[in-house]
């Protein structure tokens, strides 16, 4: 065996696929001397996601990374196989009464799924006791980490976090604003914000919790992942004496912030390029991107930025650790965006041992109510920062500093979240309207001098201004730093030190829940929540039409805790995304539409491509910048998108089996087929006014 094994990675050639099908080698990079090459390992090497496989050892290693390979494919085959038999087995509803109860069906499910129930317990008390405000709806469109709790932001109610509480005077509900600084990204990580303050306070506190290395790692914090994306395209040196540099972004879906990166990667010269998935699992198509990845000649400043997630904000699929592995080796800087991972998915041996030059995160104060925050761009000392130039343009993008929250209410001892929301720091003109500290929407900048005409007082603006400024030195206002009162005998920073203790109980949860835990709960809710909506089926006809068509990964192990889908109607016709919306919303659901695009199909799947695929126009089109042609029109216009319009459903740390199965059961209404007249007429009877949904 070893011999055989010797011969294989001496020759270390990959079969060519069959004409128009891609293999399962194609959906991953070639393993290079230091990655496993056995095939069989390479599919079924995640134990977790984001683990990566152990490096085979000569001699009597071989044998036990042998069984435990073994183990990990065996339990992988386990969990499918339960999901596929234990669940709704032999079931098709066709109509939304005929449903089992929620405790019949949690009943199956936690039979089905014993991983679920050990961490359930202790989840379900975090989210019953800290958060019980998502018993009154169901929030399945937030993706990002949670800093605090409802319980925390309300603090009449009690605590179950195990952290100590910090002192009162320092730190109340809001917590914190952010003010915008105007350095370069370049100049930001080497001199950085103050050592003192609530901002390094709250940034050291999310860097313990995702296990980002100081030493390593310097934390920049952007207004929102737009302005991250932006701020690093406008600061790469994608120029170099060889010519333009690439930009290779890995994403199946379309994305307001990757636009803003293409667009200003294009206009500093950049060739930018975008990576391929197939049809229908969504897998990255690995041939394609293994081009791409050696396209060109490598330079001595690298070939470019390779943009890469980790797991599909929309469908749920997830690509191995070692394209950032493959991207390094063929001198690319890597760039991780972690805006879709779960809370603790960056606490894996995976950064252990790759580590990308940049990482974006995003962060909201709230799930499920409160969704201001910010964005953190975090950038590698050793290679990262060399990769960046000093840029005009991008000072003005949206680098902000954390400041304690000024409070603007006069009847609360805090202000409430539509008082909070509009106490907007002093914006220049040319700040682009997407950086403020908002994730629900970009506001416009009328909104903007509104608020700021209307809400601040003439002290109180002047009182921002100079915060802004002293930000900009790297600073604070010092009337707006809290101090702490000195008794002599050099004690003065150690008391200081202890009053910028910063208490986040949302990171805390996951800490306290751990990645196993976390993980194996968003496996079992999201695969069965695929396998019940496959069961929904219309009653007409011998072979009813299926009313939820799903895109991307069906039951799998390691599959991410995001499902794209469309509804359809008894006639096979699709439910219009935004319709399935906005109904979703007044069931107290909420979801969220996304744009598959990138989608390459095998010969094999040539007619579905017909089929499924639809064009979208953009600006100056003719059709109207938000126009969607019927799917199966196709036109060649230059200035248009091609894709699907998907509704998408994401999973987060605090979402539980009641979540999925309120989702399940409003999406079987569908299958009455007078179920949108119906709601139409109720609506129009509530609110005694017509309104077209």
């Amino acid at each position: 065996m070893l011999l055989l094994i010797n011969k294989y990675l001496k020759t270390n050639k990959t079969p060519e696929p069959a004409a128009g099908a891609p293999r399962d080698d194609d959906m991953a990079p070639v393993a290079s001397s230091n990655a496993p090459t056995n095939r069989a390992d390479h599919n079924h090497y995640l134990c977790l996601p984001g683990c990566v496989p152990a490096r085979a050892k000569r001699g009597g290693a071989t044998a036990v990374t042998t069984t435990a390979t073994t183990t990990a494919r065996a339990s992988r085959h386990n969990f499918v196989k339960s999901a596929a038999s234990g669940l709704l087995t032999g079931a098709q509803f066709t109509n939304h009464e005929s449903l089992p109860s929620p405790p019949d069906a949690y009943a199956e499910f936690a039979a089905a799924f014993p991983l679920y129930a050990s961490p359930a317990a202790r989840a379900d008390a975090i989210r019953d006791g800290e958060y019980p405000h998502l018993h009154r709806h169901v929030c399945l469109d937030y993706t990002g980490i949670n800093l605090f709790s409802h319980a925390q932001m309300n603090s009449s109610l009690p605590s179950t976090s195990s952290a100590p509480p910090p002192q009162p005077s320092t730190w109340k509900p809001p917590f914190f604003d952010i003010a915008y600084k105007s350095p370069s990204l370049r100049t930001q990580v080497q001199c950085g914000d103050s050592a003192a303050g609530i901002g390094p306070a709250v940034t050291k506190r999310i860097m313990a919790s995702l296990k980002i290395p100081e030493d390593e790692y310097t934390m920049v914090c952007t207004a929102n992942r737009t302005t991250a994306f932006r701020l690093l395209a406008e600061s790469y040196s994608f120029t170099s004496s060889a010519g333009g540099k690439h930009l290779l972004p890995v994403y199946d879906y379309e994305s307001e912030a990757v636009s803003a990166m293409a667009d200003a990667a294009r206009r500093r010269g950049a060739e930018v390029t975008h990576a391929t998935f197939a049809w229908p699992s969504m897998r990255i198509h690995g041939a394609d991107l293994r081009k791409k990845l050696t396209r060109g000649s490598r330079r001595r400043g690298g070939r470019g930025l390779f943009v890469f997630p980790l797991a599909s904000r929309m469908t749920g699929a997830r690509y191995p650790y070692l394209w950032m592995s493959a991207a390094h080796e063929q001198g690319w800087h890597v760039a991780l965006d972690a805006c879709a991972l779960g809370t603790k998915d960056l606490d894996t041996l995976g950064l252990s041992l790759i580590r990308p030059d940049f990482i974006v995160c995003n962060f909201f104060k709230v799930f499920g109510e409160n969704p201001s925050g910010f964005a953190g761009l975090f950038v590698k000392k050793s290679t990262g920062l060399a990769a960046l130039e000093r840029s005009i343009i991008a000072r003005s993008i949206g680098i902000v500093t954390i400041v304690p929250a000024r409070r603007w209410s006069l009847h609360d001892d805090y202000s409430t979240e539509l008082e909070h929301s509009r106490s907007f720091p002093m914006v220049a003109d040319d700040v682009d309207v997407e950086t403020t500290s908002s994730f629900s929407g970009p506001l416009s900048s009328t909104a903007i001098t509104r608020s700021r005409t209307l809400d601040l007082e003439p002290d109180d603006a002047t009182e921002i201004r100079e915060i802004d400024a002293a930000a900009e030195n790297g600073g604070f206002h010092p009337e707006e730093e809290p101090r702490a009162e000195t008794n002599g005998g050099g004690h003065g920073n150690e008391t200081e030190e202890a009053a910028m203790e910063v208490e986040c109980r949302g990171l805390d949860h996951a800490d306290a829940l751990g990645l196993i835990a976390i993980g194996n709960r968003l496996r079992c809710i999201s695969n069965w929540l695929v396998v019940a909506l496959q069961k929904l089926r219309h009653p007409h006809g011998e072979n009813g039409h299926q009313l939820v068509r799903l895109y991307g990964p069906r039951v799998k192990f390691d599959r991410g805790p995001s499902i794209a889908f469309n509804v359809f109607d008894w006639k096979g016709e699709r439910v219009a995304p935004a319709l399935v919306q906005k109904l979703a919303d007044r069931h107290n659901i909420s979801l969220t539409i996304g744009f598959l695009r990138n989608i390459w199909f095998a010969d094999k799947y040539e007619a579905d491509r017909a089929a499924v695929l639809e064009l979208r126009a953009t600006a100056g089109d003719g059709v109207g910048g938000d126009a969607v042609v019927t799917p199966g029109k196709r036109r060649k216009d230059a200035g248009a998108d091609v894709g699907i319009l998907v509704v998408n459903a994401s999973l987060g740390f605090l979402s539980n089996f009641d979540d999925a199965y309120r989702l399940w059961a409003f999406l079987a209404k569908f299958l009455d087929a007078d179920f949108v007249e119906k709601e139409r007429w109720r609506y129009t009877a509530l609110n005694q006014k017509t309104v077209e949904v």
